[in-house]
């Protein structure tokens, strides 16, 4: 399952969202959506824990291809994960409200 960044837009504004983000740390510092849960893709089998099993989580990287694999995981494990397509660097391209630094 994959969704725009539009609709992602549209699920933060209905309420509220479980979004994780599996880039690298440096890269979250860099830029991020507001109140993202980061968990770099290298760390998601050893948090598993810390997933919603109680709502969808929408699964972001940097333009799309590490949280599709990660959605697909997730998917695999149970979870309703969707992936975030054109990633974070759309969502920017797009003029949507972004946060950076630690």
């Amino acid at each position: 399952m994959e969704v725009t960044t539009a609709e992602l837009a549209d699920a933060l504004a209905a309420g509220h969202v479980f979004v994780l983000d599996v880039r690298r740390h440096e890269e979250w510092v860099e830029k991020r959506l507001p109140g993202v849960t980061l968990i770099p893709m290298d760390q998601l089998g050893d948090r598993i824990e810390d997933m919603p099993d109680d709502q969808p989580i929408y699964v972001i990287c940097a333009m799309g291809g590490r949280s599709a694999r990660a959605a697909e995981a997730l998917r695999r494990a149970g979870f309703d994960a969707i992936n975030v397509a054109g990633g974070i660097d759309k969502w920017v391209e797009e003029g949507r409200p972004f946060e950076s630094g630690e």
